[in-house]
């Protein structure tokens, strides 16, 4: 006789891996270090208006596998009630069985809403009315939920022209989760879109009240920022790398460079990549400085069909994976910074699963005595969330790093409700651990896997981002 789909030991296909799970993973708390909440959301203890909401309004996961079904668009991002568009993604879910999609939304089912049926047509309605009356409880709302979570610390992703003024109002309140600002540093290098750019520059000149009239003015604009984000409790930084580069210039090549933005040129792909270059660097020895830790996330095709993207804007569905990794451009990238002994902290992220050897060994090459772990092979993130992609992360830096140093898992989402993506990821974590003990290659000892299970979980992640010092 088969259990319900989501039981007490999901995922768990042992009776260590059970013990280690519900002895230890499941009792610590969460530290979610890159997300994608609103901290106004936070602030105002946002709740759901429905499931709908909660769920597809802004997954760009769901409305990619709601495309792979053949939903019109009209269902997806269109016009169509929710009720309309909930109907439309049960309608996929039988089509979607062993997508981590399906196994993320029958954990949230059960875990939020004590709700056992299956995500299909015949049962969409029943769903629908159960679901949308218990987010009408005082217990649904956004603190409620961390707090019920035990969230202990989550960090949102904000430009680095934000006023930060819900973390602030956050940061002075009772509630008990930390939420803490991360710098996602990605317009301060775009370059490309000379337009875009130049917003930017005249947003952060007003925001700083230097004038950028030089590359030295538009760094020192950068860190007065960078002390900002540092007070209000960021001790993170995020930036995305679809290709990674390294081209080194003279300060006087990138003065020019940085000039001709400013009189509205446009520049060759050797002065953008000679620009971001020195840019990068600068930001590294800012991180460095205030003992922050950077993120690098590689790999991103983005908005490949340029059909869709006219019709829906970019970042709505329709990325790729990014086959090449100059892995030579990032150790160089690494390397200058690490020469001048101020290499910060840093995560290194691959979407192509086909570099994680790649990036773990680079990891190891780069480690130092001035913090354990100091450079993490980072979690399996995007296309790789789920639970081959987790393993395969694990079993790598098993092999070749240090899995006891791993700063564990993140959400990297919009959801609340993806929070128990954490305890997805400790059930996969605690079924590895178990199968490698039964299969030799680590020892059946409870103390180890304790510690072990316990730092991956919370004790890493909280020492390594320094979130312990934060009052």
């Amino acid at each position: 006789m088969y259990e319900k789909y989501i039981h007490d030991n999901v995922l768990l296909t042992s009776s260590l891996a059970q013990h280690l799970y519900h002895s230890y993973a499941s009792q610590m708390p969460i530290i979610d270090y890159h997300n994608h909440l609103d901290a106004k959301d936070i602030w105002f203890d946002t709740k759901y208006k429905n499931l709908a909401e909660a769920w597809l309004h802004s997954d760009h996961y769901v409305w990619r596998a709601m495309r792979s079904n053949g939903i019109s668009e009209h269902y997806i991002t269109g016009n169509a009630s929710d009720i309309e568009k909930f109907q439309k993604w049960c309608e996929a879910m039988p089509f979607l069985l062993g997508n981590p999609l399906y196994q993320w939304s029958h954990l949230e089912l059960k875990r939020f809403f004590n709700c056992e049926l299956l995500l299909n047509p015949s049962n969409s309605n029943a769903i629908w009315a159960h679901c949308n009356n218990e987010l009408k409880n005082s217990e649904m709302g956004t603190q409620s939920v961390l707090r019920k979570l035990n969230v202990d610390t989550l960090c949102t992703t904000d430009s680095p022209l934000s006023d930060l003024k819900y973390h602030q109002r956050l940061k002075c309140s009772d509630f008990h989760t930390k939420v803490l600002p991360t710098f996602r540093a990605d317009p301060l290098i775009s370059f490309a879109d000379v337009q875009g750019f130049l917003n930017t520059l005249e947003q952060l000149s007003q925001l700083t009240s230097i004038k950028i009239c030089s590359l030295r003015d538009y760094i020192d604009a950068i860190g007065s920022r960078v002390d900002f984000f540092h007070e209000v409790g960021c001790r993170l930084s995020d930036i995305g790398l679809p290709r990674v580069n390294f081209y080194s210039a003279s300060i006087g090549q990138c003065e020019g460079a940085f000039l001709k933005l400013l009189t509205e040129q446009a520049l060759s792909d050797k002065e953008i990549a000679q620009l971001t270059t020195y840019v990068l660097n600068q930001l590294g020895k800012l991180y460095h400085q205030y003992q922050w830790t950077q993120q690098l996330h590689i790999g991103v095709l983005a908005n490949v069909n340029q059909r869709r993207k006219l019709e829906l804007g970019p970042g709505t569905g329709f990325t790729a994976i990014q086959n090449e990794l100059d892995i030579e451009a990032l150790a160089q990238q690494l390397n200058a910074l690490d020469q001048e002994h101020m290499l910060p902290k840093t995560v290194l992220y691959n979407l192509n699963a086909n570099h994680n050897q790649l990036l773990s060994c680079l990891a190891g090459a780069f480690q130092s005595d001035d913090a354990a772990g100091k450079i993490q092979f980072g979690a399996a993130w995007w296309f790789n969330d789920h639970k081959d992609g987790m393993e395969a992360q694990l079993t790598t830096l098993k092999n070749l790093g240090a899995l006891g140093r791993f700063v564990g898992m993140l959400t990297d989402s919009r959801n609340l409700f993806s929070f128990s993506r954490h305890e997805y990821f400790r059930r996969v974590l605690c079924n590895q651990l178990a199968r490698w003990v039964e299969d030799g290659e680590i020892p059946y000892d409870l103390s180890l896997l304790k510690q072990t299970i316990e730092n991956i979980c919370y004790h890493n992640a909280n020492n390594y981002f320094n979130f312990k010092d934060i009052a």
